[in-house]
This record gives C-alpha cells, sequence and structure tokens, in this order.
C-alpha cells in the first residue's frame, strides 16, 4: 500500500541476522493482483513470479523434486499432502536469504481509502472499522502470496508489520524491531511482508506502504541488491512510480544495487538471481538499474 509515507533515523538496537541477507524483493500489487477488480489475484502472474523466485532462492533444483509446503485444502485441488519420503532429499536445498515485501494491488486500498484510516482518528467509528477492514484485507492477501510460495518449495513465513510492532509517529516509522525477521531468516525461513494499517503516536493510525518498508529493511539488514517486481497498470499516475524511484534512490544511497524490472520476464529472473550485479548489466535488458556511483 503505497502513500509516500517516510521514515525517520533511529537508534532501535536490532538483531541482525548471523547469516548475511541476499536480496530483499518488492513485489509489486499490481504485478499479482488485478487492480480494477477489488481482491481478485492475478493468479497466472503470481504463479509465474513464485516460480521465478524458487529458481533465484533455492539450489540444487536440478537434481531434487521440490515438495510443496501448502497441505490445506484448496477449492478444485485434490492434491494429497506429500509423504515423509518426499522430504527424504530437502536437506540438500537452501532457501538463499530472501525477503519479500509486496504492495496491496486491489487489495486493502479500498477499505483504507473509504475510511481514511491513513489519516488517522481511530475515535471515530468509521476509521476503526477501516483499520480492521484493511488489515483483513491486506492480511489475506498476504496469506495468498504465502501459499504460493509455499506450493513452490519455498519456506515463507507472513511477518505483519502491525502484529510484530512497527510504529509510526506522524507518519514516520519510529518503531521497527526487525528482530524476529532476522532470526526467521537464520532459521531458514523466507519472511514475506505487506504494507499494512499501524499504530500512530500522533494520530492514533496510518498506513505503512511497502515501499517505505523495503527501504528500512535494506537500511538495517544491508542485503546485497534489492529488486522491485513491478507491472505498470494503464491508469497508474507518476505519482505510484515517484514514490519507488525516491525510495530506491534512497536505498541506493546506502551503497546497495536496486533493480526496478517487469514481473515475470526473463529479466526479472536475472535480476533476481544477482546476475547483474556490478558491471554485469548486458545491453539487452530491460530494466532500471539505480545504484551509487563512487
Amino acid at each position: 500500500m503505497d502513500d509516500g509515507i517516510s521514515h525517520n533515523n533511529n537508534n532501535n538496537q536490532i538483531l541482525c541476522p548471523i547469516k548475511p541477507i541476499r536480496c530483499i524483493v518488492k513485489l509489486g500489487g499490481a504485478a499479482i493482483t488485478c487492480k480494477n477488480e477489488i481482491e481478485k489475484m492475478n493468479e497466472e502472474s503470481l504463479e509465474k513470479v513464485s516460480s521465478q523466485l524458487r529458481q533465484a532462492m533455492i539450489s540444487g533444483l536440478s537434481s531434487v523434486k521440490i515438495c510443496g509446503m501448502d497441505w490445506s485444502k484448496r477449492p478444485g485441488n485434490s492434491e494429497a499432502s506429500p509423504t515423509v519420503d518426499d522430504f527424504s532429499d530437502q536437506s540438500l536445498l537452501d532457501s538463499d536469504r530472501f525477503i519479500v515485501v509486496h504492495g496491496a494491488g486491489s487489495f486493502g486500498h479500498f477499505q483504507a481509502s473509504k475510511s481514511g484510516v491513513h489519516k488517522g482518528g481511530l475515535n471515530q467509528p468509521l476509521v476503526k472499522a477501516g483499520f480492521v477492514a484493511t488489515r483483513i484485507s491486506v492480511t489475506t492477501l498476504n496469506l495468498e502470496i504465502v501459499r504460493a510460495l509455499a506450493r513452490e518449495g519455498i519456506p515463507s513465513i507472513g511477518m505483519s508489520p502491525f502484529s510484530c510492532g512497527w510504529l509510526t509517529c506522524e507518519r514516520n516509522v519510529a518503531s521497527a524491531d526487525v528482530s524476529m525477521v532476522a532470526k526467521a531468516i537464520d532459521s531458514g525461513f523466507v519472511p514475506v511482508l505487506h504494507g499494512d494499517a499501524v499504530l500512530d503516536e500522533a494520530q492514533d493510525c496510518t498506513i505503512l506502504s511497502g515501499d517505505v518498508i523495503i527501504r528500512h529493511l535494506a537500511a538495517q539488514l544491508k542485503p546485497e541488491y534489492v529488486v522491485f517486481l513491478i507491472t505498470v497498470a494503464a491508469h497508474d499516475t507518476t505519482g505510484g512510480m515517484v514514490t519507488k524511484i525516491w525510495e530506491a534512490a534512497m536505498i541506493a544511497k546506502l551503497g546497495i544495487d536496486v533493480y526496478i524490472v517487469k514481473a515475470a520476464t526473463d529479466d526479472s529472473l536475472r535480476a533476481l538471481r544477482g546476475e547483474l550485479k556490478g558491471n554485469n548489466v548486458p545491453e539487452e535488458w530491460l530494466g532500471t538499474v539505480i545504484r551509487l556511483l563512487r
């Protein structure tokens, strides 16, 4: 959910992961939902993006069968859960230190806009109801993305900023304990965060966007590179992309390369795999690289 919230520098003590972060991925809401239809997934795009993330994250794919981790029932799917023997080779797999942050797309925006959650005022019944409705919507999307990644054998764990204690003050990030994110990575999981409705110390509540979350995580956890996977909708104005470019520039100032590329393409797979680091960006690659000139 993108509303242009900025964040201030703070001195919060954090627990950095033992293993260095390889990549933080921003999965644009427009890339995995149908933005013109409220709460409608773009299943084909999400499946392709999830497959590419698996190829980028997990080694040993050529010789090992990937076992899905979503064992819950899905409509129209009669697949049985894997057996114990199916996981005999899974110790060979290495989930390679990724964090995923996704936007809201067609989830959450309607509820937040209708109630004015981003403006605060939890003492108003409409705002409080909208806060609840917004969180129901965005956490529903988060679960669908976690399930899609899990079906690809990615050990994904949904982590909501509200539930993890992220707070704002006058719409700037005031407190963001990333220790649970770090612990999840060290335990071999892939944290999946999302834009969320959060509490604000000055105006009661607001919306914390996925782009701001990315910048804050990058500043504290120092990944090797960051990838924004996007699909620019026809009705999109420059505001959405301007916000992403600005956040990407702030990340690049930290000395972290940022790649902005269309989701579910050969170009996005190359970016996710880290093939573009340094001076390895081929002329035929279609995307945008933002990096600090030294």
